[in-house]
């Protein structure tokens, strides 16, 4: 699987970048959001990337960051979205305009997205809501614990009131260190819970 190219963009208009590496030029699909994220043409840059492989076809995707990759695939996860309808919904919205309206419920501002309807937008507001954590709010404080938070997320907790309640559990727990991780899931799921 390919995670990134780097190399000399060669072409960037509308949802279609071309960057070339060691002497292969890639087209790849990308949001037209990202592409002013990127540097210009015949300059140096970095796209993450994913791969769509079918039998009669194989098509490259693009992303300016991994926190915009990772949306991307929250998007697929969702039911009658597309790899083509995530990039044009993705090219419609910003990323902090996209998290905003997820986390407050505003299905206005969703459906206001170019290609997304109302049906679609409520499926999005159920699937994703509390999934788009940015890889470094993601690491921040909770590393030692991440597969207490892989787990919690697992379990259907969203991910901003996880690592709330894992920085709460590990302040409770601060000098204790019998047993910790199996506490630090208790007082978690606790705090998670509302008890």
């Amino acid at each position: 699987m390919f995670n990134s190219l780097s190399g000399v963009i060669t072409y960037k208009r509308g949802s279609e970048l071309r960057i070339q590496t060691g002497g292969i030029e890639w087209e790849v699909s990308i949001p037209s959001t990202d592409l002013g994220a990127l540097p210009e043409e015949n300059e140096e840059g970095r796209v993450w990337t994913w791969l769509l492989h079918r039998e009669d076809q194989m098509k490259l995707f693009g992303f300016a960051s991994e926190t915009r990759r990772d949306t991307f695939l929250e998007l697929l996860k969702v039911e009658g979205i597309g790899a083509k309808g995530a990039i044009k919904i993705m090219g419609g919205i910003t990323q902090d305009d996209l998290e905003r309206a997820l986390e407050s419920d505003d299905l206005a501002r969703l459906e206001a997205v170019p290609g997304l309807g109302k049906k679609t937008a409520q499926k999005m507001l159920l699937a994703m809501k509390g999934k788009l954590v940015r890889r470094d709010e993601k690491a921040a404080s909770i590393s030692p614990y991440a597969d207490i938070a892989d787990a919690l997320a697992d379990m259907g907790y969203d991910r901003k009131n996880i690592n709330a309640a894992l920085l709460k559990a590990h302040d409770a727990l601060t000098g204790k260190e019998k047993d910790r991780d199996a506490e630090v899931f208790r007082l978690a799921i606790s705090s998670l819970t509302g008890n």
